[in-house]
């Protein structure tokens, strides 16, 4: 069995595949202070919630874009599983062309999203992230990595509101029943699901205007499925779109 693990500003993914099939998947907070033996026990404890032992566990696949907790998940590995990690990174086999100017600056979230979204759909393709930040991804039918785009996330963006304006509460964030809303809170929620709305439509549908064959833009990450129901031009929502990247990737470099 496969232990994929990707690890962003705010939350850890972890998924146990078996083959292809995900057998189970768990979401944490991201604490960039965790040392080895917290995240050992947390997922000693998870993998006894799902009746798994960690003997079951016969590889390790890490995609991490916080640099401070890559040495706890290393030790991680090799201390409760005995296994040392397969990390997304430079001399990794991802089966994509990186047409980037600087392919070592693209988030390993971001690599390992196109590998799945190349693999499961047809290109060409653009993938949007919706995590801390919110990503958009260009990749070409034949593999290349375009290039893409990073704006504000909408958890970050929210929080900023609360804190720089006195008076504004924290809101749920759900979609609300009209978009003019008749108290603050109904407001605060039509801007932010309809604000985001519009921004992922507006930069998607001007990325679509640089491809020469129109791509399937597909959603993954907290949000997508809020934002997907309102979008234009998102097709395709698949929550677990990074733990499919390291699963294939795992299966190009083991």
């Amino acid at each position: 069995m496969l232990l994929a693990i990707d690890v962003g500003n705010t939350h850890i993914m972890l998924g146990v595949y078996k083959e292809e099939n995900i057998l189970v998947y768990w979401r944490l907070a991201t604490r960039k202070d965790s040392t080895e033996d917290e995240l050992g026990m947390i997922v000693k404890n998870l993998l006894h919630n799902s009746r798994l032992k960690l003997t079951d566990i016969e590889a390790v696949a890490i995609s991490s874009v916080v640099p401070p907790l890559m040495y706890s998940l290393e030790r991680m590995s090799n201390k409760y599983f005995n296994r040392e990690p397969l990390i997304i990174g430079p001399g990794i086999k991802t089966g994509l062309n990186i047409l980037t100017d600087n392919p070592r600056e693209v988030g390993a979230d971001r690599i390992v999203n196109a590998v799945a979204a190349h693999n499961l759909y047809d290109g060409p393709l653009i993938i949007v992230d919706f995590g801390t930040a919110t990503t958009f991804c260009a990749v070409s039918g034949s593999g290349d990595y375009l290039g893409g785009v990073i704006a504000p996330g909408i958890g970050i963006s929210l929080e900023a509101l609360f804190d720089k304006a006195a008076k504004l509460p924290r809101v749920e964030i759900i979609r609300p029943d009209r978009v003019i809303g008749k108290d603050t809170i109904a407001s605060m929620q039509a801007g932010i699901v309809y604000g985001f709305v519009g921004q992922v439509d507006g930069i998607a549908r001007r990325m679509i205007d640089e491809f020469t064959v129109e791509p399937k833009v597909i959603a993954t990450g907290g949000f997508a499925s809020l934002i997907a129901r309102e979008s234009e031009t998102i097709c395709k929502v698949n929550s677990l779109l990074t733990l499919e990247g390291l699963r294939i990737i795992n299966g190009m470099n083991r």
